[in-house]
């Protein structure tokens, strides 16, 4: 029988994934309704493993699991072992591991890391009496490799701000800000836009962009005036970070690639946490959660479309104050907790 009162998640290091599908939103709940959750990290080391997978069966036996992308092999070859003692195992999975192996676009060491993981994965779904993917099209690569797929949609588990940033009107003394917090795995489609970039900074004086990618943005943004480009942050830090900047506009070019088709929807609420109104490529996962022209812009691939779309903001502030705050009620609803709390009190 399992267990509903013990949940465990068996963490590979994939911290901002567990915090947003399951501790920051459902795990709350949870315990409020007398669970026990916890997060034990499956140590690399072989002998830590070894003394660590002792205890965490003593401790945990009949406990339900969450394991999310990936296991050290240590820890994974354990788990096989030792499936029986266990509950419900849940692997949760947010990325395309598979198409991001194979996407030249991507770092070589990202890529190299993906392939691991997509080697062992196999075995990791043999594990688990359920897949657990972020998006409808993610879990239609798991239609065929598993027998139980479902969705959990992002959760938004960041405090919405006030809009004050809006109140005042831009000006060149304080400039509208217009942020890409995306990371080096979507450098490829921020290259896209460079020239809408270029553009909009060289002809107007009342724009502050910022790229958090420190040397890793390119080199035609870096050299711009009024350009920021800050290194990227630690989970916590950036949470911290997400909290206290605010953005007028925030930036999500997403491109027509396999590895970008599995994304979930959460740069919508990304950007709506830090009070902007977002532009975003027209298709999925964007055209699940934005309306064109009422909580954001939804935007062809080409960079004067782009440029368009960003006169568009700047040139009516009105409108665009009117588009976060129908950004920001629109992501309470779909990020609302509740729902991530019923689906795993379901399990």
């Amino acid at each position: 029988m399992r267990s509903k009162s013990q949940w465990v998640i068996l963490s590979d290091g994939g911290q901002p994934t567990e915090d947003i599908y399951f501790l920051e939103s459902a795990a709350p709940a949870l315990k409020r309704q007398g669970a026990k959750v916890e997060r034990v990290i499956a140590s690399r080391s072989f002998g830590a493993a070894w003394l660590h997978s002792r205890a965490f069966l003593h401790q945990y036996s009949g406990a339900n699991i969450l394991l999310c992308r990936s296991l050290p092999y240590s820890w994974l070859r354990w788990l096989e072992r030792h499936r029986n003692a266990f509950g419900y195992i849940a692997y949760l999975i947010d990325d395309d591991i598979a198409a991001a192996a194979h996407d030249s676009t991507l770092p070589k060491a990202y890529r190299q890391r993906m392939a691991r993981i997509a080697h062992l994965q196999p075995r990791l779904l043999a594990l688990s009496n359920e897949v657990v993917a972020c998006s409808e099209k993610l879990a239609q690569r798991f239609y065929a490799r598993h027998s139980h797929v479902s969705v959990l949609t992002p959760p938004l588990i960041a405090p919405l701000p006030a809009l004050e940033h809006f109140i005042q009107p831009p000006s060149a003394q304080a400039p509208w800000q217009i942020g890409f917090h995306g990371t080096r795995a979507h450098l490829n489609d921020l290259l896209h836009i460079v020239p809408a970039l270029w553009a909009i900074q060289q002809s107007r004086k009342d724009t502050q962009l910022e790229i958090m990618l420190g040397k890793h943005t390119p080199k035609q943004l870096a050299d711009l005036p009024r350009v920021n480009t800050p290194d990227p942050l630690p989970w916590q830090a950036f949470r911290h970070y997400q909290a206290n900047r605010q953005l007028h506009i925030g930036l999500a070019p997403l491109l027509d690639t396999p590895f970008n088709a599995g994304k979930s929807f959460i740069k919508f609420l990304d950007i709506t946490a830090m009070g902007g109104v977002g532009i975003y490529s027209n298709r999925y996962p964007y055209t699940e959660v934005v309306r064109h022209g009422e909580n954001g812009l939804l935007v062809e691939d080409s960079p004067a479309a782009w440029q368009a779309a960003l006169r568009q903001l700047l040139d009516d502030p009105q409108a665009t104050v009117a588009m976060a705050q129908q950004a920001a009620l629109d992501a309470q609803h779909i990020g609302d907790l509740q729902h991530a709390a019923t689906f795993w009190q379901a399990r």
